[in-house]
């Protein structure tokens, strides 16, 4: 079975005890999050082996997460320790409807700090689905080392995968940077993207033309969620629309 690698950021989702109600006490309760780390413990828990690259603190909650990762089967040897920054934390409140809005507290952070030199020796010698996500974009040190694995993966004969999971509070401007934005999706040959991103990531550019212009760079398969919507599956041939099932 084809492996799984996941790179980014394995951070502390504090989620409120409040549900739309801002009434009384507020507690917030740990929990291990994470996009890409939580992709390789979807993976594991589906017995697919997976394995998570990145770095955190070399404090409490980062020994949690790499606990948490070991505990659901995802291989940790390519996870990092570090004294020079603290494991990322994002609280997370929810509101009436359970729409989450999400406060960071990164950077600095661990995960920023990940390099090519902390990558394991032959880590993409063997055939793999790599996936990443703009969240490793936000800092330029990092956003280099995300597109140089992605040109390493793909260059290895891996198959690239980059869920766009746009945070715009995560970047210093406010909002996420289009055009680096891009230049990761179009280094995969699947892309996940939620309608609301892929506006928002398009611009004025006509929707049609914006999804052409990601299978000419190489992409192969593009999947559109819309919340509880119907999932559109875009690609060369391909032009499907998905009925998610029903969650009683």
């Amino acid at each position: 079975m084809t492996p799984v690698i996941a790179f980014g950021e394995a951070l502390i989702d504090m989620l409120s005890s409040r549900l739309g109600d801002n009434t009384g006490p507020e507690t917030f309760t740990p929990y291990a999050g994470g996009a890409p780390a939580n992709v390789a413990v979807a993976c594991a828990r589906l017995n697919v082996p997976s394995q998570f690259l990145g770095m955190v603190g070399d404090d409490t909650f980062g020994h949690f997460l790499i606990r948490e990762l070991k505990s659901h089967g995802v291989d940790t040897q390519g996870v990092v320790l570090t004294k020079e920054a603290r494991t990322a934390l994002a609280f997370v409140s929810r509101d009436s409807s359970g729409e989450r809005t999400f406060d960071f507290y990164r950077p600095p952070a661990a995960d920023l700090l990940y390099r090519l030199e902390h990558l394991p020796h032959g880590v993409f010698e063997q055939p793999a689905i790599v996936h990443l996500c703009s969240n490793s974009l936000t800092d330029p040190e990092i956003a280099e080392t995300t597109l140089a694995i992605a040109a390493m993966a793909k260059r290895a004969g891996c198959l690239v995968s980059v869920d766009a999971n746009l945070r715009h509070n995560l970047w210093a401007e406010g909002a996420a940077d289009t055009w680096l934005v891009t230049e990761l999706i179009d280094s995969a040959e699947l892309v996940k993207v939620s309608l609301e991103e892929l506006d928002y990531l398009r611009g004025d550019h006509p929707k049609e033309a914006w999804l052409a212009e990601r299978m000419a760079a190489g992409v192969k398969v593009i999947v559109i969620t819309d919340g509880p919507n119907n999932v559109v599956l875009k690609g060369i041939g391909i032009d499907q629309t998905v009925t998610p099932p029903s969650v009683t």
